[in-house]
């Protein structure tokens, strides 16, 4: 039996679904920075749901990666690009999963919880209130979104590079059409 040269269905959705999220919430808090902090506040009750939202998507994406393996990567491609594919790809679920959750111990530590948009409220992480901490923590995620907007820079420019200098139709596996030569 020949292996799947693209990904699942599934996988497919998450990934973009996962990609205009990550891009929307960063708009969102670039949106709320030098706003006054009344309204910065309500526009970031946004992020944060997003954030979560983000987090969830993610953990389901990876339930659906250890189900469903990934189709391999390709023969064509140079040992250094295996590996840069591979921690490209756990640096990106390293950041899905600890940006949301470093949001969530962050807002946590200044006794907020989550509104979901109205239709339920995360309740805060079980920490003390310690708003010094909370602010570093929320440092260190300012720091980690730069870090995820690099990566995702960096993931565009590889994969422009595959379609237009490779032409290995590497850029097919994650979309519904095209065709995947490797």
């Amino acid at each position: 039996m020949q292996e799947a040269k693209r990904y699942s269905g599934v996988a497919m959705l998450l990934h973009w679904l996962i990609a205009v999220a990550v891009i929307v919430n960063w708009r969102i808090a670039e949106a709320a920075e030098n706003l006054p902090r009344e309204e910065a506040s309500a526009i970031m009750s946004n992020h944060f749901a997003l954030g979560m939202t983000i987090l969830i998507l993610t953990v389901l994406r990876l339930a659906w990666r250890l189900v469903h393996r990934p189709p391999p990567l390709a023969d064509t491609l140079a040992g250094w690009e295996k590996i840069l594919a591979r921690v490209t790809h756990t640096v990106f679920y390293v950041l899905l999963i600890g940006l949301p959750l470093g949001g969530w111990f962050a807002g946590s530590s200044f006794g907020s919880s989550i509104d979901m948009w109205g239709a339920f409220t995360i309740p805060a992480l079980p920490v003390p209130e310690n708003p010094e901490l909370g602010k570093s923590v929320f440092e260190l995620h300012g720091t980690g979104g730069k870090a995820m907007l690099i990566l995702i820079g960096l993931h565009i420019l590889g994969a422009l590079k595959h379609m237009f200098i490779d032409k290995d139709g590497n850029l097919w596996r994650m979309l519904p059409f095209g065709t995947p030569r490797a």
